[in-house]
């Protein structure tokens, strides 16, 4: 978690959803204002728009969806990050979101440790932070350890990750089952998306894909023009130190 109280902006319209989100960051130290629409949200945050430090919004919402409510978001605050929960995952519903400048995609239902970590993970780009939190992902019969950057498989030695192959196998178990945009990762992970790290990144996928090889239900799609799938049976399968739930 920050060392400072983190604000959050969190637009959500499901009257079950949004409370409880609200009260779940709360009780992990987030100071987290709740709008159920993109209207109410919106007159909010015009008022105080340097207030939060990051936004959590749903897409599909009335009065003002939440494709609408970034954009004059950003018009009013461009640095302050944005992450979009939506049941919306056709690529250009995708695209859209990170050509309006969002930082990241929550895709419904989700593990609420999971929501922590996006947040946690956004606010560490923009800010410089570096990473604390100690999480485990079960890829299948692997289980990869993000801190220690091993990679375990059933009873066998661990095997350790360089960095780069980490934050990228990272980057696919958060979007586990789900499509990992190419421009994305490589933003987030080398920092521009060049014809030269589009390699760097390929030559990761394939050790990434033989390092999985043991267990042939889990795979490394590759959807071209678009970006990488990981495919597991226990997609967005957290062990944290706390309990968790998926909502």
């Amino acid at each position: 978690m920050m060392e400072d109280v983190v604000r959050v902006f969190l637009c959500e319209d499901d009257e079950n959803l949004g409370p409880l989100l609200s009260e779940f960051l709360n009780t992990k130290g987030y100071q987290t204002d709740l709008f159920q629409d993109g209207q109410a949200g919106w007159e909010a945050f015009e008022e105080q728009p340097d207030h939060w430090n990051i936004c959590v919004l749903d897409v599909m919402m009335p009065k003002m969806d939440g494709f609408e409510l970034a954009q004059k978001i950003k018009s009013k605050n461009e640095s302050l990050p944005i992450i979009f929960l939506t049941a919306k995952t056709l690529s250009e519903d995708v695209e859209q979101g990170f050509k309006l400048g969002a930082d990241d995609y929550l895709k419904k239902p989700f593990n609420t440790a999971e929501l922590t970590m996006r947040i946690d993970a956004v606010l560490r780009r923009v800010q410089g932070k570096k990473p604390e939190p100690v999480a485990f992902y079960n890829i299948g019969d692997f289980v990869f350890d993000t801190q220690k950057q091993m990679l375990t498989f059933r009873d066998e030695e661990p095997k350790r990750l360089t960095t780069k192959e980490t934050d990228l196998l990272t980057l696919l178990c958060m979007h586990a089952n789900d499509l990992m945009e190419r421009n994305y990762a490589l933003k987030t992970i080398w920092g521009e998306d060049s014809y030269f790290n589009a390699r760097s990144m390929d030559v990761y996928i394939t050790k990434l894909r033989k390092h999985l090889a043991q267990d042939e239900r889990v795979e490394i799609q590759n959807k071209h023009g678009k970006g990488y799938k990981l495919i597991t049976p226990n997609a967005n399968s957290v062990q944290t130190e706390e309990n968790t739930e998926t909502i």
